[in-house]
């Protein structure tokens, strides 16, 4: 199973952003998805890296294994879990 989140209807409300990130790990974790796709698109790079800051978060790192940036799509992420 693979939970999908894409960002692009909400790129310019931060707090939206930072409510739909932590509702799809919380479901992640919930399901113990082994797989997280985050989609913040091409854009400028602001979207991404504010996931990116997101996802380090010390409490929310621990509930993930490691995230992964799409080779072939810039637009994309992959948070990897391990249950």
């Amino acid at each position: 199973m693979k939970l999908k989140l894409d960002l692009h209807d909400i790129y310019n409300r931060g707090h939206d952003i930072d409510r739909a990130l932590q509702d799809i790990i919380d479901e992640a974790v919930r399901k113990k998805a082994p797989l997280v796709e985050i989609i913040p698109g091409k854009g400028s790079g602001q979207l991404k890296k504010h996931v990116l800051r997101f996802l380090q978060q010390k409490e929310i790192k621990a509930l993930y294994h490691r995230v992964e940036k799409d080779s072939k799509n810039y637009g994309r992420l992959f948070v990897h879990f391990r249950w």
